[in-house]
């Protein structure tokens, strides 16, 4: 069934009837109808603070505007694209400026007018309602997908890489439990083998990929997610932790402000950790690597439904360190 707008004022229509009912989308809706609540003819406001304690609606269309090097607009529309595509009636989709939105990576979509000049402005939201802040889930895939991605962007990624991420995920056939041989006497979590366990050749290319192109892979895990995607975020908003009263904490970037910023704090690296939960405990002075790079930490998602999945997270109050 599809949600097709006329027009903006209808489909603004659309997003007010849908507004609060689907938890998971409150806040983007929430912040989209704040958006817009703003009076006309904003004038932009020129900020080093990337950390913010207030009202976030007027510092995020400030974030726009810098975005788009305007110093002004007459009018913003906000669209809260991931309430309209997970309403009640099932999987929707809208029809916004003549482009269809099955999926997006963008949350929140700001149309902004200047005179006869319009441009839409793609937001990401994170959030976390939390005492303390949280790893923030970035990208959710499997090791071939990923690979895909890369390859599809002009990064030449081997077959021994793949099979390494592969490994590293525990994909069907790429497990110590599909190698009778390596399984045998094997006391650390025989259903996927952890990074400093896969294929070496893979796993120092992965890692010479990591290190070249960090801050294409970082862009690319912050924007890119569907195919075809017609909006792109360009700006992220993230809400820090849960509300202490009536003023809120949140941290604001563009796309291109947050991967250099990631990169500023730090390259590819590998952090030591011991799986001391779960079925699989490790034994005493046994660990394993975990890479990551810059604020993203990258995993196996392990969870019940998608264990294999490849999961990339920032990592938890990143906007503290950068």
């Amino acid at each position: 069934m599809a949600l097709t707008a006329f027009d903006a004022k209808h489909a603004l229509q659309i997003q007010a009837g849908i507004l609060g009912r689907n938890t998971g989308h409150k806040y983007e809706a929430e912040l989209a109808k704040q958006i817009n609540q703003l009076p006309f003819s904003i004038r932009q406001e020129p900020s080093t603070n990337k950390l913010i304690i207030g009202s976030p609606e007027r510092s995020l269309v400030n974030k726009a505007l810098e975005f788009l090097r305007w110093k002004n607009c007459d009018k913003v529309e906000a669209l809260a694209l991931g309430t309209l595509a997970t309403a009640d009636e099932g999987k929707q989709w809208l029809n916004v400026h003549g482009i269809v939105v099955k999926a997006c990576k963008s949350d929140i979509l700001l149309t902004i007018y200047k005179g006869k000049l319009t441009e839409t402005v793609g937001v990401s939201v994170k959030q976390c309602n939390n005492k303390t802040p949280t790893n923030a889930q970035l990208y959710f895939t499997t090791a071939r997908a990923f690979c895909n991605l890369l390859i599809n962007n002009g990064i030449t990624v081997s077959k021994k890489a793949i099979k390494a991420l592969r490994q590293f995920c525990g994909d069907d056939g790429f497990r110590p439990l599909d190698s009778p041989s390596i399984l045998k006497g094997r006391i650390i979590d025989p259903r996927r083998f952890f990074w400093e366990e896969i294929d070496s050749k893979g796993r120092v290319e992965l890692e010479k990929i990591f290190s070249k192109y960090q801050n294409k892979i970082t862009k690319l895990l912050l924007q890119k997610a569907y195919l075809n995607d017609p909006f792109t975020p360009q700006v992220l908003i993230h809400k820090t932790k849960k509300n202490t009263g009536d003023l809120q904490e949140y941290a604001l970037y563009t796309i291109d402000e947050l991967v250099l910023l990631s990169e500023k704090y730090a390259g590819f690296k590998k952090k030591k950790y011991i799986v001391r939960k779960g079925q699989h405990k490790d034994p005493e002075r046994t660990e394993h690597d975990a890479p990551r790079f810059g604020i993203v930490q990258m995993q196996r998602g392990g969870q019940k439904q998608h264990p294999t999945q490849l999961q990339f997270n920032l990592q938890a109050g990143y906007f503290y360190n950068i």
